[in-house]
């Protein structure tokens, strides 16, 4: 966080909360919405500017209840998540974050049924960039080779076998992650995290 923002915290501690104004679209775009996009339900305005990108995330987190924010100053502004906290791209770097971050220490990989790929450490879950995944299909493995299209859609509609038939994301050449089954409503729920803060009954503060 901010040097700025934590004596903006100290010295207004009371400011109230926001809701409702700020999202994180399936793509990692951060976005505004005003009361318009808020009462037709629309995605809101994309953010471009690269000060405010790098402001809010360096100052984005998650409280206790499992809701993320972004620490505006004194202000906490509540976060619509369209899929998870983090979305996650291919860069040169490697499995980057909309913050720009490399994704390290992956402890988990999962595919959906339909196909959404997600990984998991410490800090919390991303959906991967939908427009990324034919690059990630090609690091799927079975018993050391790539996997066919044939077997891998087996392997998503019989979730029973998935033991049997171990598939492996080979992040790196060091690297062999073994994929798991589930799905990011199964994943958030895990780590309590709310998608929609303006629609929860109980509000923090």
């Amino acid at each position: 966080m901010d040097e700025i923002v934590k004596a903006a915290i100290a010295k207004w501690p009371n400011v109230p909360h926001c809701y409702g104004w700020l999202a994180l679209d399936a793509r990692g775009n951060w976005r505004m919405r005003d009361e318009r996009a808020q009462a037709l339900k629309l995605p809101g305005d994309k953010i471009s500017n690269p000060a405010l990108l790098g402001f809010i995330n360096r100052n984005y987190q998650c409280d206790d209840a499992g809701r993320w924010y972004f620490q505006n100053g004194p202000q906490r502004v509540y976060i619509e998540l369209e899929a998870t906290p983090y979305i996650a791209r291919v860069t040169p770097q490697g499995i980057s974050l909309q913050s720009g971050d490399v994704l390290t220490d992956v402890r988990h990989v999962y595919l959906s049924k339909d196909g959404t790929l997600l990984f998991e450490n410490a800090n919390g879950i991303a959906q991967l960039d939908d427009r990324d995944m034919a690059i990630c299909l090609e690091w799927i493995r079975k018993d050391n080779h790539p996997v066919g299209d044939d077997a891998l859609l087996h392997w998503l509609e019989h979730a029973e076998q998935a033991s049997s038939t171990p598939l492996y994301l080979q992040l790196s050449p060091q690297a062999a992650i073994l994929i798991e089954q589930s799905d990011v409503l199964g994943l958030m729920k895990k780590r309590g995290y709310v998608a929609s803060p303006a629609q929860s009954e109980e509000r923090p503060g």
